[in-house]
């Protein structure tokens, strides 16, 4: 998988979904987020892997920001199909975001404290941007950020383990042929 087409597939479904999410049309990101994970999996040496994988960080990211809503640090503009629940624009993010992990991210494995040091800047950093389109109200920002950095610094490092797990960009193992002559 090209590294570049992967940083350019992640970017056009993270302004996808943020703006959808900022303007009142949520689905909208939710669809090219959804289109940009099913070409993922299409390319993917091992789609079930890869799937797996993605299915987590769904899982991961609805719980999370989640507790960010509960916690009263995140107050989404649009998207929730249950209130006080993550949207579902943003757990498609969670998931396009998973495409990276193995692929333009995958340098980061095996590096734990750079993954923390990734996850505490970056997803902060990524909800402040989110916050700026109107996407987000960071409700206390200074709090916000630093529950969206802790939230993110344990995040990172168990979805690259998950990722390491189901790897599904590596080519499938053949098993060596024998031969009884």
């Amino acid at each position: 998988m090209n590294m570049w087409l992967n940083i350019a597939a992640f970017q056009i479904g993270w302004f996808a979904c943020v703006v959808g999410g900022a303007r009142g049309m949520p689905w909208v990101g939710t669809a090219i987020a959804i289109a940009l994970v099913t070409i993922h999996l299409y390319l993917a040496p091992q789609p079930r892997h890869q799937a797996l994988l993605i299915l987590c960080a769904a899982v991961l990211g609805f719980v999370a920001d989640t507790l960010l809503i509960r916690g009263g640090w995140l107050e989404f503009t649009s998207g929730m199909l249950v209130p006080g629940t993550a949207p579902h624009w943003i757990v498609a993010l969670w998931m396009i975001f998973a495409t990276t992990l193995n692929v333009s991210l995958n340098w980061l494995k095996n590096r734990w404290l750079l993954a923390v040091g990734f996850g505490a800047i970056g997803g902060p950093l990524a909800y402040y941007a989110g916050a700026k389109l109107g996407a987000v109200t960071l409700l206390n920002p200074v709090t916000a950020l630093v529950a969206v950095g802790v939230a993110w610094a344990l995040a990172m490092p168990v979805l690259l383990r998950v990722a390491d797990r189901f790897n599904g960009t590596l080519q499938p193992r053949r098993m060596p042929e024998v031969s009884c002559v």
